[in-house]
């Protein structure tokens, strides 16, 4: 741990939401067409929206900047408490199916209907994640060992590929959806506009909101059962808020930018590191760490192949590969 104090705390993510700051300028300023930091200023302060630099940065990039750090955001938290809950360092939205079965459900509706408007996209969404945490919650616990963190991901994995098939299923049979989604299946904050945040931002925004208010009592339930329910805490009730924060922080997360993976399961490694095991510290961080990530990759992604562009969440598999790697092993020798 590398911040110990709690003024040593507030220092380091005073840094971290001055990164985030850096990183979402960059992200506003980099990209195929040329544009510095001046021209980022006018565009802020003028009023000519003819102007292909005004069109560039205000249209599109800053859209762009705020999705990254919105989803990057939310998919640290998600990850965060699904850790948390199930004391499993692998658990994420990715490893446990829950972007795949949002994914699967999205899939579903735009390869039925002619048109759908990403609030409506949200709500199908969320109900793909919820039904996908569940799925993978009742396997994990059927047998004679009950719930096990080893459980708990086989089942995650195994769900996660189930709805990966069936979206690719899907997708062979309706070209029409296949040509519609396919660049959005791989992760990508490309092309969104900013009333498609506004549609899923009340969203993320009240999971926030709910995950700085369950952090407290997250450290009691992370103690153990037994200890948390001598305390007075009613666990069931916890546990229903933190399900219901994943789903709407996975949900939306997928609604708007496409299942994006690893940034749930590294992010909260890294953001211990740094400040221990307190979750009123952690959320915040990993908010703060997981907006920087995604905004990096995103910006990484637009100059692999220029003048094309990467989907983030391939450049997210490329950064969290080896550190994903490099937590299982270290978990297996704990276990």
């Amino acid at each position: 741990m590398i911040f110990q104090s709690t003024f040593s705390k507030g220092v380091g993510l005073l840094i971290a939401f001055i990164l985030l700051g850096v990183s979402m300028g960059l992200s506003i300023v980099l990209g195929y067409t040329d544009t510095s930091i001046a021209d980022a200023v006018t565009a802020f302060t003028s009023d000519n929206t003819q102007n292909n630099t005004y069109i560039v940065i205000k249209d599109h990039r800053l859209p762009r900047a705020l999705i990254a750090s919105s989803v990057g955001a939310s998919l640290g938290i998600a990850g965060l408490f699904m850790q948390a809950l199930t004391r499993n360092p692998l658990a994420s939205p990715g490893i446990f199916g829950v972007n795949a079965g949002a994914s699967f459900f999205v899939v579903i509706v735009v390869s039925s209907f002619q048109t759908i408007s990403i609030s409506s996209l949200s709500w199908v969404s969320f109900l793909g994640a919820g039904f996908a945490a569940g799925l993978v919650y009742f396997v994990g616990v059927l047998g004679r060992e009950g719930l096990t963190p080893v459980r708990l991901t086989l089942a995650g994995a195994a769900i996660a590929g189930l709805f990966s098939s069936m979206t690719q299923g899907v997708l062979v049979l309706n070209e029409k959806a296949l040509d519609e989604v396919l660049f959005w299946l791989a992760g990508s904050v490309q092309g969104r506009s900013m009333e498609n945040l506004f549609d899923i931002f009340p969203y993320l925004l009240v999971a926030w909101i709910l995950s700085l208010f369950l952090s407290r009592h997250i450290n009691v339930l992370t103690m153990g059962e037994d200890v948390a329910t001598g305390l007075g805490q009613r666990t069931g009730w916890i546990k229903a808020l933190a399900g219901l924060i994943i789903v709407l922080l996975a949900g939306g997360s997928v609604a708007i930018a496409g299942p994006i993976g690893f940034v749930g399961i590294v992010v909260p490694h890294f953001a211990r590191n740094l400040v221990g095991y307190d979750q009123r510290w952690l959320v915040p961080y990993t908010a703060a760490l997981g907006a920087i990530l995604l905004l990096v990759a995103d910006i990484s992604a637009r100059f692999v192949i220029m003048p094309e562009e990467v989907p983030v969440g391939i450049m997210t598999a490329v950064i969290g590969t080896p550190l994903f790697i490099h937590i299982a092993r270290k978990g297996l020798k704990t276990a």
